[in-house]
Protein backbone atom coordinates (compact mmCIF):
# COMPACT_ATOMS: atom_id res chain seq x y z
CA UNK A 1 0.00 0.00 0.00
CA UNK A 2 1.31 3.17 -1.54
CA UNK A 3 1.76 6.42 1.56
CA UNK A 4 -0.69 9.44 0.77
CA UNK A 5 2.07 12.11 0.50
CA UNK A 6 0.77 15.17 2.80
CA UNK A 7 0.53 18.32 1.28
CA UNK A 8 1.91 21.30 3.31
CA UNK A 9 -0.55 23.90 3.77
CA UNK A 10 -0.22 27.24 4.82
CA UNK A 11 -2.42 30.06 6.10
CA UNK A 12 -3.38 33.24 3.64
CA UNK A 13 -2.65 36.50 5.52
CA UNK A 14 -5.48 37.96 3.90
CA UNK A 15 -8.67 35.58 4.41
CA UNK A 16 -6.55 33.18 7.19
CA UNK A 17 -7.77 30.30 5.41
CA UNK A 18 -5.55 27.56 5.10
CA UNK A 19 -4.51 26.54 1.77
CA UNK A 20 -2.33 24.07 -0.09
CA UNK A 21 1.35 25.98 -0.17
CA UNK A 22 1.74 26.10 -4.05
CA UNK A 23 -1.67 27.66 -4.45
CA UNK A 24 -0.41 30.64 -2.42
CA UNK A 25 2.04 33.52 -3.09
CA UNK A 26 5.14 33.22 -0.77
CA UNK A 27 6.89 35.97 0.15
CA UNK A 28 10.14 36.42 2.21
CA UNK A 29 12.01 38.22 4.69
CA UNK A 30 15.81 37.62 4.61
CA UNK A 31 18.44 37.49 7.57
CA UNK A 32 19.08 40.70 5.76
CA UNK A 33 15.88 42.40 6.19
CA UNK A 34 15.03 42.28 2.42
CA UNK A 35 11.46 42.06 1.53
CA UNK A 36 10.63 39.68 -1.70
CA UNK A 37 8.52 38.06 -3.20
CA UNK A 38 9.62 33.90 -3.50
CA UNK A 39 8.67 32.58 -6.47
CA UNK A 40 10.23 28.96 -5.97
CA UNK A 41 9.23 28.87 -2.54
CA UNK A 42 12.79 27.85 -1.42
CA UNK A 43 14.38 31.05 -0.22
CA UNK A 44 15.67 31.57 3.03
CA UNK A 45 13.92 33.58 5.47
CA UNK A 46 10.30 34.07 7.25
CA UNK A 47 7.52 33.62 4.89
CA UNK A 48 4.05 34.69 4.84
CA UNK A 49 1.56 33.27 2.02
CA UNK A 50 -1.30 35.15 0.42
CA UNK A 51 -3.94 34.18 -1.91
CA UNK A 52 -3.59 35.11 -5.81
CA UNK A 53 -6.83 37.19 -4.83
CA UNK A 54 -6.82 40.54 -5.35
CA UNK A 55 -9.20 40.31 -2.08
CA UNK A 56 -6.93 39.05 0.00
CA UNK A 57 -4.42 41.51 -1.36
CA UNK A 58 -6.72 44.60 -0.24
CA UNK A 59 -7.30 42.59 3.59
CA UNK A 60 -3.63 42.04 3.58
CA UNK A 61 -2.96 45.46 2.88
CA UNK A 62 -5.76 47.02 5.60
CA UNK A 63 -4.43 44.98 7.83
CA UNK A 64 -0.95 45.64 7.32
CA UNK A 65 -0.67 42.34 7.87
CA UNK A 66 2.77 41.85 6.04
CA UNK A 67 4.49 44.39 8.70
CA UNK A 68 3.28 42.31 11.15
CA UNK A 69 4.19 38.88 10.34
CA UNK A 70 7.58 40.37 9.59
CA UNK A 71 8.05 43.12 12.21
CA UNK A 72 9.33 45.49 10.16
CA UNK A 73 7.52 48.02 7.94
CA UNK A 74 6.95 46.23 4.03
CA UNK A 75 8.38 48.71 1.42
CA UNK A 76 5.55 50.03 -1.42
CA UNK A 77 7.03 48.46 -3.92
CA UNK A 78 6.35 44.92 -3.06
CA UNK A 79 2.96 45.64 -2.78
CA UNK A 80 2.85 46.54 -6.58
CA UNK A 81 4.96 43.63 -7.48
CA UNK A 82 2.16 41.86 -5.38
CA UNK A 83 -0.51 43.73 -7.61
CA UNK A 84 1.07 43.13 -10.88
CA UNK A 85 1.27 39.44 -10.27
CA UNK A 86 -2.42 39.12 -9.30
CA UNK A 87 -2.85 41.12 -12.68
CA UNK A 88 -0.65 38.39 -14.30
CA UNK A 89 -2.72 35.74 -12.45
CA UNK A 90 -6.54 37.03 -13.53
CA UNK A 91 -5.63 36.82 -17.32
Amino acid sequence: MMKKKKIPLRKCVGCFEQKPKKELIRIVRNKEGEIKIDFTGKAHGRGAYICPQKECFEKMQKKNALARAFGVEVPSDIYEQLIEELNKNEK
